[in-house]
Parts: C-alpha cells; sequence; structure tokens
C-alpha cells in the first residue's frame, strides 16, 4: 500500500522532499547570513515594522530611494518551522538598487502555531503592505510575491486568497508570483519527517495545497526549480504550472542551472541573477 502517490515508506518520501540530506545545514545557513550581511552593509538596515499582534509578526522593509516604488514581498522557507526574516536579507541586494523596495516577511513557527496560522499571518502581512505601502515609500498598485520552499508554498497561497471578499482590498492585491522551489501538494508531508512538527490534518492537507484550490488572483506566475533538486520538487512545480495554464493563467516553469535547492537563492543575490530578472519582467510586462 502506498502512502501518497508511488512512496511506499516515510524513508522514501523523506529521500526526495528533505534536501539537507547529505549536506551541512549549518554551513547551507552561514553561507545566507554571510550574503545578509553583505546587504546590509551594501544597503544599511533595514526597518523592521509589526503588522500583527503577536511578537513573530514584523516584516523588514528595505526601501528604495525613490517614492512610489514597486514592492516586492519576500516570504521565506525553511519547512514552516524553521527561518525568520533575518536569514534573507539577501534578497533585497539586488532589486533595491534596480528601484524596488523589498519587503522580508516573518512568521510564527511550527509547532508553536498550525500551518493555517502561517497562511493566516502571511495574508495579513500582505494587507498591511497594500494598506501602508505610502508609510515606507511604496506603490499599492504595484506588489509582487516570491517565496522559497515552504515561502513558494505560501506564495501560491495568496493566489488562493479572496481579497476583496475577506479583506476589502482589490482582488488583483498581487501582480505577480515567482514561487521557487515551491511545495504545493501537501499530501506527502503527514507521512514524512516533518510531520512530528507539522501536525498536519487531512482538513489541513485540503485547505492549504494550492494544487486542489481556486486560483483567485490570477497574476502571473513562474515557477522555479534548482536543477540539481530532486524529481519530487520538479514535480510539484510542473503539475502546478499545468493547473495555471489550464486556468488560463500566464506562467512557466524552468529550472536553474547547476543549483541544488538552496544554492537556488543564488540567483536572488548575484548581479543579473533569473530571480532578478524574473521579479523585473513581473513589473516591466504591466
Amino acid at each position: 500500500m502506498s502512502l501518497y502517490r508511488t512512496f511506499r515508506t516515510e524513508v522514501e518520501i523523506n529521500a526526495q522532499y528533505d534536501p539537507t540530506i547529505g549536506l551541512d545545514r549549518q554551513a547551507i545557513m552561514s553561507r545566507y547570513a554571510e550574503q545578509s550581511a553583505a546587504t546590509l552593509a551594501a544597503l544599511g538596515q533595514s526597518r523592521s515594522v509589526s503588522y500583527g499582534p503577536t511578537r513573530a509578526e514584523y516584516l523588514d522593509i528595505f526601501p528604495a530611494a525613490q517614492p512610489q516604488a514597486p514592492v516586492h514581498v519576500f516570504l521565506h522557507g525553511g519547512y514552516w518551522r524553521a527561518g525568520s526574516s533575518a536569514d534573507y536579507a539577501l534578497v533585497a541586494r539586488q532589486l533595491v538598487g534596480h528601484g524596488i523596495t523589498v519587503v522580508v516577511v516573518n512568521y510564527a513557527l511550527c509547532p508553536v502555531v498550525a500551518l493555517g496560522e502561517i497562511v493566516r499571518q502571511c495574508r495579513a502581512a500582505l494587507a498591511w503592505v497594500y494598506q501602508q505601502a505610502d508609510s515606507f515609500g511604496g506603490d499599492p498598485e504595484r506588489i509582487t510575491v516570491s517565496g522559497h520552499s515552504a515561502g513558494g508554498h505560501l506564495s501560491a497561497m495568496m493566489l488562493a486568497t479572496d481579497w476583496a471578499g475577506d479583506y476589502g482590498l482589490p482582488a488583483d492585491l498581487v501582480k505577480g508570483i515567482v514561487a521557487i522551489s515551491g511545495l504545493f501538494d501537501l499530501r506527502p508531508f503527514p507521512h514524512s519527517w516533518l510531520q512530528p512538527s507539522l501536525y498536519l490534518t487531512s482538513r489541513d492537507v485540503d485547505r492549504y495545497s494550492p494544487q486542489f484550490l481556486p486560483v483567485l488572483n490570477r497574476a502571473p506566475v513562474r515557477l522555479r526549480v534548482g536543477a540539481l533538486e530532486s524529481s519530487e520538487f520538479h514535480r510539484q512545480s510542473k503539475d502546478y504550472l499545468t493547473l495555471l495554464l489550464e486556468r488560463g493563467i500566464d506562467a512557466d516553469y524552468l529550472p536553474l542551472p547547476e543549483v541544488d535547492h538552496f544554492g537556488v537563492l543564488d540567483y536572488f543575490f548575484a548581479e543579473g541573477g533569473q530571480l532578478v530578472r524574473d521579479v523585473l519582467g513581473l513589473y516591466n510586462q504591466r
């Protein structure tokens, strides 16, 4: 009997979905820290602002030089149970130089909160950015979103949000998405090493799998995966691409050469990196 698709054991699922196997996670995070420190040295300290009532609900703003700048919001990864906004200042390094204000969102983590609360917090952060954009020199009509890994999942959840009905905001609040190594079908994770932290129920899987939800915000979507990532990471993005195209969404999928799950963010940090070009392209096509 299979647990998920053709996978019969937790070990098989973990082998596809745990990108840290065989790697030094501390070394990976140290590299992110070095790149983020270099970003702060170049851009100056970010402005941290609360967007909600709990201590975890804050975001770091890296403002562009000019007023009424486009705003790009980044949602970090860590399988919903690790990481913080401080680890990902690196995303702002190139984008700010291109005149884009960057907002890196912090959120509470599992198992302290459930996945549904993380989704709620990210939605609240996007609503705050729209409503308060003028206060940090941003243009609320030009907001795009990206996210890595679990953040790719959360980015897609922003497309499954009824911004008008639930928040009284424009239905097309998000003008584009770059989902990097995203996770759109959550069905494998109750059978994985993550479950003792995530406590996913069948209801959670149904409610928070973008693969099975309506696409309410019809913004263009760019799906990116490291070429060296597992076949399941690629399949997740390809399956989500199929869904988006069937629904008439402007979407594409591109493997990023010579990088694994963690190296993929180098394409944000490097001048002229593909992820930088992807974000710029979301603004230029409008």
